[in-house]
């Protein structure tokens, strides 16, 4: 197992127990006490884990990771994800079926749809499915589901169902947390699973995200870093982080921050 691999496993032990026990992990990984205690040590650095004696506890969200609402990120970098938005939709062409996952990133593409025409557009955004209305050339599909008022998105079962039936050429995923190690990740599980589930009805899976968002770990994991094909973000992204996408095969499209 790589090491990303098991701090991945020791995450998700965290999750579910809210603890672990360093001479259990190097027990069940079959590695030294020092691997485990080095792990923690990583995922204390990046706020998932807080050391204890013999081991470790999931770190609760602090108020700067806790989830903001819609009203409040929506102010928030409002330049850069206006200027996101007019980028992602030049990918759009006439006869595109995509995804627009909820939230003021994505609510930004949509506002840049209305001259486009023979677009397919699934949302689960109250907001994103507003900015739509009037859009001549846009055939508007809703999730459904259960309504999220802190984010105004649609969840649930019927929601999850309905993505079933579809394959789209694109989604447009906004995140809570970017990170090369832990992947893309957001605050609720609801989300989460419902992310997940746009990724696997869509042929390519574009993050679109202000630079803000990297290195960013919350609780609920969507997709590893690997499922990811483009990354929309503005040029404030560490340019490390630039050579390690490229190592991975994906494409960086950036706007500029300022």
């Amino acid at each position: 197992m790589t090491t990303s691999a098991r701090r991945e496993r020791i995450v998700s032990q965290l999750k579910a127990q809210g603890s672990v026990q360093v001479n259990v992990l190097a027990a069940d990984f079959n590695v030294s006490t020092v691997t485990i205690r080095n792990d923690l040590s990583f995922l204390e650095k990046q706020g998932v884990a807080t050391r204890a004696y013999g081991g470790a506890m999931l770190s609760p969200a602090s108020p700067a990771e806790a989830e903001r609402s819609i009203e409040a990120k929506r102010s928030e970098n409002a330049t850069i994800k206006e200027r996101i938005g007019k980028l992602a939709a030049s990918l759009i062409t006439p006869g595109s079926t995509i995804i627009l996952d909820s939230g003021t990133t994505t609510y930004e593409i949509a506002r840049q749809l209305h001259n486009h025409e023979e677009v397919i557009v699934m949302t689960n955004g109250m907001n994103v499915a507003e900015a739509l209305i009037d859009a001549p050339g846009v055939d508007l599909l809703v999730t459904g589901g259960r309504l999220r008022r802190h984010s105004l998105s649609f969840f649930g079962g019927q929601a999850e169902i309905a993505l079933q039936n579809y394959h789209f050429d694109m989604l447009f995923l906004g995140v809570d947390g970017l990170d090369p190690l832990m992947g893309v990740t957001t605050h609720n599980e609801d989300e989460a699973r419902l992310n997940r589930c746009m990724c696997d009805a869509s042929k390519k899976i574009i993050v679109v995200t202000d630079s803000s968002k990297f290195h960013r770990i919350s609780l609920h994991k969507i997709i590893s870093i690997e499922r990811v094909d483009k990354i929309i973000t503005d040029n404030n992204i560490p340019s490390s982080l630039l050579d390690f996408f490229a190592d991975k095969g994906i494409d960086v499209l950036l706007v500029d921050a300022e």
